[in-house]
């Protein structure tokens, strides 16, 4: 695998419910697209670093996030990026435990403060481990801060967090970025620069700019009526249009858009994504990860 290989899955594209949603019989639910099954909304970048090593990057910690990894066969969790603390957003938290225990490393964490309060309010025992009845295995982790409009690097990939309003809630969206131009001119890496913007219903005026010259934009688009907390499809064109990126994929998908139709509605440029479409270097391959040992620091049990 070439040095800077470099690739971004979709491993959900839903909204909060996923689809099918619970009890519905609509043509979405019911449907036997494929594409029309979609867990929860995250994502994760891979990518062979500067040194030859593998790195993942995921966004968000889906509910699914199990099943996504299963799918997908993650070996790894480098760094997780938070853009908010919604329950969509960070119940699969407990999840990457398993990848302490296969890599025998903590895994790094980064959010804005409030984000990593609401994260220890809702996981106090991965958290403060001290105050478990029992000795568990739980998932190690490392906290950062983030801070919008400061970029954080990682294994030769640029996040830059960007303000973005979830109605009342300021959440973060990132810039994703290669470091410097060997990563830029690596296998897959043609969908980069992108921005990832999840759960927007603004976008504030000041952060247009940081959205500019893109190759690939990831924008909120619910679905066709007006929603107080995400874009609709009317909204996040009109919004890609201003931004135009080459391409601009909608997610957070609702049950009211049926894939097939609702995609060829689209205008040139812009498009729905589904479960593990993966843009950049299709070729590129994880290698298995070898057995952790039985008693080491992160065993499990």
């Amino acid at each position: 695998m070439a040095v800077g290989s470099i690739r971004f899955i979709f491993l959900g594209t839903g909204t909060s419910g996923g689809i099918p949603i619970i009890a519905c019989d609509c043509a979405t639910c019911r449907s036997d697209d494929p594409r029309d099954v979609r867990s929860r909304q995250g994502a994760a970048l891979q990518w062979v670093d500067p040194l030859g090593r593998h790195r993942t990057v995921l966004i968000d910690a889906t509910p699914d996030l199990r099943h996504q990894a299963l799918r997908h066969d993650l070996q790894r969790c480098d760094a997780i990026l938070f853009t908010h603390h919604h329950a969509d957003h960070i119940f699969g938290l407990d999840e990457v435990r398993r990848f302490n225990a296969v890599m025998q490393a903590p895994i790094d964490i980064y959010a804005e403060p409030a984000t990593l309060g609401h994260l220890r309010r809702v996981y106090p025992y991965i958290f403060d481990p001290e105050t478990n009845e029992n000795r568990s295995f739980v998932a190690t982790l490392k906290t950062h801060d983030l801070a919008v409009g400061t970029p954080v690097e990682l294994f030769g990939v640029r996040f830059e967090p960007v303000r973005l309003m979830h109605g009342n809630l300021p959440i973060l969206g990132f810039r994703i970025e290669a470091a410097d131009a060997a990563m830029a001119a690596s296998p897959g890496a043609e969908f980069l620069p992108m921005a990832y913007c999840t759960d927007t219903s603004l976008i504030p005026e000041e952060m247009w700019g940081r959205l500019g010259g893109l190759r690939t934009l990831v924008l909120d688009g619910l679905r066709y009526q007006p929603h107080g907390t995400h874009f609709n499809v009317e909204q996040a064109c009109e919004a890609a249009a201003r931004i135009g990126a080459d391409q601009t994929y909608l997610c957070h998908i609702a049950h009211e858009l049926k894939h097939q139709e609702a995609d060829a509605a689209l205008p040139p440029g812009v498009s729905l994504p589904w479960d593990g479409l993966v843009l950049g270097d299709a070729r590129f391959t994880e290698p298995r990860a070898s057995m952790p040992p039985a008693n080491g620091a992160f065993a499990e049990g």
